[in-house]
């Protein structure tokens, strides 16, 4: 816009200077124009060596000789010169007028380009900033797509809880790989915890220290391996006392067995970052038989 501006004040200009020159010629100093239009000048008296002095009070001038009237006195007379003709303009001052015309013509031009390049680049930048945004959501459509290939082709830890077929009223939790490429086990923490149900959990998961395996365990898809077992003579040493044991009896309190399985992508980068799977189980404790299932709030069963 300032370029717009510099040409708009660089017309002005011109056309003042225009102005200024066709205003610049006036009639010549020493000649006065009467409405008529002609010059008039007055000639001194022919014969005579001095003017008489005219007053104010008297409207003609009387001139005397011996006292008397000079019979030879001569009249005033007054030439009225006709106007001069205007003066023609100098080869100097044509070929300067011509050139400020010239000069004012391409500045108008100017203008007139300028403003059509300033439109042309105005659409042009609209359309670029349009086919800009257009390729940012393609791009972020075609990374979600990506993503979602990857998560799809990634091995998924999901746990479920099997019984005992050797044991009576003993459980285990297992971990099974329902992805569709291999997973490496890098660590897992179990807990447990008493309260009066879910709501009085901790609203985070403590897990502790996690703890790695012994013996490195991957998983191809649809492999499981145990995490965590539990038996019904396991409960009472949970209890503190007595007393608890028996209000865990009577469902009064409920015991929670919850952690969480940290494992890798086989295939991926081992520098990429692992997954987690979260899981909780509530310990049914009955007069005869006892159960283990799947519960907890949703923290305490995250899977990334």
């Amino acid at each position: 816009m300032w370029y717009i501006g510099a040409m708009m004040f660089k017309s002005l200009a011109l056309f003042a200077v225009l102005l200024a020159v066709s205003q610049a010629y006036v009639p010549a100093s020493g000649q006065t124009t009467n409405p008529s239009g002609a010059n008039r000048r007055t000639l001194p008296l022919a014969g005579s060596s001095s003017a008489v002095p005219q007053t104010a009070g008297s409207p003609t001038v009387k001139t005397e000789c011996n006292g008397g009237p000079c019979e030879d006195q001569q009249p005033r007379v007054i030439v009225t010169l006709p106007a001069p003709a205007p003066a023609l303009w100098s080869w100097h001052d044509r070929v300067l007028w011509a050139a400020c015309v010239v000069l004012a013509i391409v500045g108008y031009v100017g203008i007139m380009l300028a403003l059509s390049a300033l439109k042309k680049i105005e659409r042009q930048t609209s359309s670029a900033e349009t086919a800009a945004a257009a390729a940012a959501d393609s791009a972020q459509a075609a990374l979600l797509h990506a993503q979602a290939i990857v998560d799809s082709e990634r091995p998924w830890l999901l746990i479920t809880v099997e019984p005992s077929l050797s044991i009576e009223n003993s459980f285990t939790v297992m971990a099974t790989n329902r992805g569709r490429t291999p997973a490496t086990i890098v660590a897992t923490a179990e807990r447990i915890e008493i309260a009066i149900d879910e709501t009085h959990l901790p609203g985070t998961p403590e897990y502790g220290e996690p703890g790695a395996p012994r013996v490195p365990i991957i998983l191809l898809p649809g492999e499981s391996t145990a995490i965590k077992s539990f038996c019904r003579d396991e409960a009472k040493g949970i209890c503190e006392s007595e007393e608890r044991f028996k209000r865990v009896e009577k469902w009064e309190e409920k015991i929670f067995i919850y952690g969480n399985v940290i494992y890798r992508d086989l295939i991926a980068p081992r520098d990429k970052q692992t997954h987690e799977t979260a899981w909780c189980c509530w310990y049914i404790h009955g007069r005869q038989k006892s159960g283990l299932v799947i519960a907890g709030p949703p923290d305490y069963n995250l899977h990334t």
